[in-house]
């Protein structure tokens, strides 16, 4: 008899495991493990968060999402980073590349860029021709490309609920059953696994793994087994959000190739540019603002544009469970943990989840063997996601309002990220920081933001080792050189979406 796979919620977070799954687990073969989503109709999708992390384009090959019908459907747009303006000194920005640095002449040029060989321009500049050409608007692909495949490393922006609805049809073509219906009960067994849930219409279902993707509600995993959230307030304190929907002022208005990512006097507003609006929304601590001053800085921020428009307001507590696999339940989504959209981690943590149950799947009874590797790992990346997001806010130079001061209090940083920062005092961030079974970002990210924030990394009791400057410096200059060739060579990141509305990546002939 197959395994029997039940998740209950969808969105994204429950279309992402059900279509992932069902691949993974061989949904279609005799041998495989059936799945099944059951979702209520009367339960709307949050569809707030728009951006993605790099990983989207292997999760959504796997799946089997064409990339073309991605783009033409959910209004898709391409990214290539996180550009942040004003959170170091209130005048200022830096981008969070998604590409790696550009080291082709097998020098290690960051070292080379802190002891000054490359002037006074940032790293994020001189380290990868990527930032001046998501500033020109660029792409990062040509229509020759294969579907996710580019010269330069980049995600997605999107709508959200369209894009939800598009994982729903492609799990249901990858084999997964989907019910749409209402949980009414979480049935509770006597050795505190999940014995069944009752639904209105369908009655009583049964299954040998459930998963919760109900969101905040975490009805299964919080609800029913009583797994604890852990609140990372006293870390992060933006709790509430404003959302709203801008069109753009004229059809042909250019398509920014990164998320922007503004500060404010108690938060930040995203700008996130689809094909036919802008996703624009303002991130606050309400122990710091209220309602009504961050919608007025939301309106300054949009101008003439925002008269008219509807504004969705929500709350949430960044956090996460410790505790996500217990007995034969597992949270993926926003029931497992959330933070804040600063960096994407949303999709991302759904992502990772969805391939580790795949890899972990209990087809021997073994349960708890499962569950203890899952929570060790999912729990050590909330942590080191917590650090790198904490270290965005912790090394401002702002003192201008009590949000600032208080990010820069040292008493409100963890101790592992004290920990880190410590180590880079005198040397750079490298692969000896980073694990890759656990990290979601590589070294080079936490490069990106941790010199765009302009800390000091103090090389001068070992510049002697460093004897081929004009040779990192001709390096720099070809990395400006590749930068020219690629807003010259590239569409624009409007161009190539129109080209996905009648064409297919990699198609033969297919030209920018």
């Amino acid at each position: 008899m197959k395994k029997q796979i039940l998740i209950v919620g969808g969105g994204t977070a429950g279309w992402i495991a059900a279509g992932y799954l069902a691949k993974r687990l061989g949904a279609d073969l005799p041998g495989g493990a059936a799945v099944r989503l059951v979702e209520s109709s009367a339960i709307g999708i949050l569809g707030v968060g728009e951006g993605t992390f790099p990983t989207i384009r292997k999760t959504l090959a796997t799946i089997g999402v064409d990339e073309a019908e991605l783009v033409r459907r959910c209004g898709a747009t391409f990214k290539q980073g996180a550009k942040f303006a004003n959170w170091r000194t209130g005048d200022d920005h830096y981008l969070h590349a998604f590409q790696q640095a550009d080291e082709r002449s097998g020098l290690e040029l960051l070292p080379y860029w802190l002891l000054g060989a490359a002037g006074n321009e940032g790293w994020d500049e001189v380290s990868t021709p990527q930032k001046k050409a998501a500033d020109a608007h660029r792409a990062p692909k040509l229509p020759s490309h294969p579907d996710y495949v580019a010269p330069l490393n980049y995600a997605f922006h999107f709508d959200a609920v369209i894009l939800a609805e598009l994982l729903r049809d492609q799990a249901v073509a990858n084999g997964v059953e989907h019910l749409t219906d209402t949980v009414t009960e979480v049935l509770v067994g006597a050795d505190g696994a999940i014995a069944g849930v009752r639904t209105e219409a369908s009655g009583l279902i049964e299954a040998d793994l459930y998963i919760d993707c109900t969101g905040f509600r975490a009805e299964l995993i919080g609800k029913a087994l009583g797994m604890p959230w852990r609140s990372c307030r006293e870390v992060l304190f933006c709790d509430s959000a404003i959302a709203i929907q801008v069109p753009y002022a004229r059809a042909d208005d250019p398509i920014a190739s990164y998320t922007i990512s503004t500060a404010q006097q108690a938060g930040w507003i995203w700008d996130i540019g689809l094909d036919h609006r802008r996703g624009i929304g303002h991130v606050f601590s309400s122990a710091h603002t209220d309602d009504a001053a961050a919608e007025a800085g939301l309106r300054t921020y949009i101008g003439e544009a925002a008269d008219g428009l509807e504004m969705r307001k929500f709350r949430f507590d960044a956090g996460y469970r410790e505790i996500n696999w217990h007995k034969n339940c597992v949270a993926i989504g926003l029931s497992s943990g959330f933070f804040e959209p600063l960096e994407a981690t949303g999709i991302v943590f759904s992502e990772v989840a969805a391939a580790m149950v795949a890899n972990l799947f209990p087809w021997g009874g073994d349960y708890e063997t499962s569950a203890r590797q899952f929570n060790e790992i999912m729990r050590r990346r909330y942590e080191r996601t917590l650090d790198f997001i904490k270290m965005h806010y912790c090394l401002t130079e702002r003192r201008d309002t009590q949000f600032w001061r208080d990010n820069a209090d040292p008493a409100t940083v963890p101790e592992s990220l004290h920990e880190l920062l410590d180590r880079w005092r005198f040397r750079p961030p490298n692969e000896m920081d980073v694990d890759t079974n656990i990290d979601i970002f590589t070294e080079a990210s936490w490069q990106y933001v941790l010199y765009g924030m302009g800390w000091k990394t103090d090389l001068s009791a070992r510049t002697g080792l460093y004897r081929y400057h004009e040779e990192a410096r001709a390096a720099f200059a070809e990395v400006g050189r590749q930068a020219q060739f690629a807003i010259h060579n590239l569409p624009s990141n409007r161009a190539l979406v129109e080209y996905a509305r009648t064409g297919r990546f990699g198609a033969q002939g297919a030209a920018a």
